[in-house]
């Protein structure tokens, strides 16, 4: 007997769902389900802000961040400080704002060096990074790229470049609020101590 299965437009829509990051086969056909049978679900409404959003949203000229014209909300704001917060991808400018702690600009490479998928600094954002620094009189470049071999390879790299520029530091490392020491690895551990602090 042959075995049954969705119409094949169903199965198309599916398999466009497990293309999504983090979505498996059982999530995207639950999506796609609920897609087609809630009352709620709107796939006329979901695919014009797909589309919209493809067609609107661009990388900021200035900066890298998401942008619906030349410049993002955050380069429109003339009053940030003149400090340069240098960061991989245009997704990791939203937690550092969400803190409320940082007050100055930012600067998306567009990912990081790595030698084995071909990545060099010319396939990075990192001249237009050299020209703003000198164009905006920054005081201060913060590194805030991930702790891996690939993200160390790279902030030694700007570190170098930066050298005589302006002051060059990187966001601290180490354990995170609410965890215990059995489930941090040896480099958060060095991290974590490398970065200690007097108390008061």
């Amino acid at each position: 007997m042959a075995r049954i299965e969705y119409p094949e437009t169903v199965g198309a829509l599916v398999d466009e769902l497990k293309r999504l990051p983090g979505v498996g086969p059982r999530s995207a056909e639950r999506m796609a389900i609920w897609l087609l049978q809630n009352p709620k679900g709107d796939p006329a409404e979901l695919a014009q802000s797909l589309l919209r959003a493809k067609a609107e949203v661009q990388a900021c000229d200035v900066c890298g961040f998401f942008a619906t014209k030349g410049h993002c909300a955050v380069c429109d704001h003339s009053n940030r400080e003149a400090v340069l917060c240098v960061v991989e991808q245009a997704t990791d400018v939203l937690p550092m704002e969400r803190s409320g702690v940082f007050r100055g600009r930012y600067h998306c490479l567009g990912g990081k060096l790595s030698p084995l998928d071909n990545v060099t600094p010319d396939d990075l954002r990192i001249g237009s990074m050299l020209k703003r620094i000198d164009d905006e009189k920054i005081e201060e470049v913060i590194l805030a790229l991930s702790a891996d071999v690939e993200g160390e390879a790279t902030s030694n790299y700007l570190a170098g470049l930066l050298r005589g520029k302006c002051p060059v530091t990187r966001i601290a490392q180490g354990l995170p609020a609410g965890g215990g020491l059995e489930h941090a690895d040896a480099l958060t551990l060095a991290r974590a101590l490398e970065g200690r602090r007097g108390v008061e």
